[in-house]
């Protein structure tokens, strides 16, 4: 009954059915992925973001290659900002709006520097390409509080003077002439004294995990219901193969002599539906009746 599945045409179905079921499973297998990696953030923001914060000296080697299970990690810094190395970080979207991020170096009371970002700034209505005002971070001493974070890629694009493409620390370091510790930076949680204005403070990120766990049962279902779609084909495919043989075989015993009739008698009635009169008709069947 199923010997059609071995036919060239099946056959390509079935190919069809594999190489479409394997791209959904890599497509699930890719969302579980990205989830296992949302799951991960979580984990690291919800252990390190509120945590007690560490000394600086505790905390040095992650500045020179931060561990990504400390990302967050807060971390207490002592020292002084140095304004003229203070740079706006262009391209820097928060909650849908465009603006900036203000990085600035901060020289430890131990000699070494690190980078931190303060906060971020809309975009400016008075001079295009750069925020209206900038507010200057306190001076003299300062206690620092950051959470630590990588420093970010090289990108492929320039940035005006003052400005730069990316947080790209090595670059950043290079710019100011002056070494920094180039494995992390520090985003800006407080700082004792405060200045007179902020920049607008970082949100905590989000701890949902999203939908990439629904995504990928979608995807492997798919994978499986084209199996079930191509078994359900194959199913009719043979049913009709069966009907087919049992038509032809009737009308091969009704053709044989003596059995005519008996094919007659297998034949269904056909009814006809019965064709409605007309108006015309009508009146002319009324006339008719009353011998006109």
């Amino acid at each position: 009954m199923y010997r059609f599945l071995f036919s060239s045409k099946w056959l390509g179905y079935l190919l069809l059915a594999a190489i479409f079921a394997t791209g959904c499973v890599f497509l699930g297998r890719w969302q579980m992925d990205r989830r296992a990696e949302t799951l991960a953030e979580i984990q690291r923001v919800t252990s390190n973001y509120s945590a007690t914060p560490i000394s600086f000296s505790t905390a040095r080697d992650e500045f020179v290659q931060l561990d990504p299970a400390r990302e967050w990690t807060q971390v207490e810094l002592r020292g002084s900002y140095d304004v003229a190395g203070q740079r706006i970080v262009r391209n820097r979207p928060l909650n849908g709006q465009p603006g900036y991020e203000i990085v600035v170096p901060f020289r430890l009371v131990s000699g070494e520097t690190v980078v931190i970002d303060r906060g971020w700034l809309p975009i400016g209505n008075n001079n295009p390409g750069r925020p209206d005002y900038i507010p200057a971070p306190p001076s003299g001493q300062v206690t620092a509080v950051v959470r630590l974070k990588h420093s970010e890629p090289t990108l492929q694009r320039g940035a005006p003077e003052g400005q730069l493409a990316s947080i790209d620390l090595p670059a950043y370091s290079a710019e100011l002439g002056y070494p920094l510790l180039t494995g992390a930076y520090g985003q800006l949680a407080s700082e004792t004294p405060p200045a007179s204005q902020m920049p607008q403070a970082f949100p905590m990120p989000s701890v949902e995990e999203g939908t990439h766990l629904s995504y990928s049962l979608q995807w492997f279902a798919f994978g499986i219901l084209m199996f079930v779609g191509f078994g359900y084909a194959a199913r009719q495919q043979a049913r009709n193969a069966a009907i087919d043989a049992e038509d032809a075989e009737l009308a091969g015993t009704a053709g044989e002599p003596g059995n005519a009739a008996a094919g007659a008698r297998r034949r269904p009635p056909v009814v006809r539906k019965r064709k409605r009169a007309t108006a015309e008709e009508e009146e002319d069947a009324i006339l008719d009746a009353q011998g006109y």
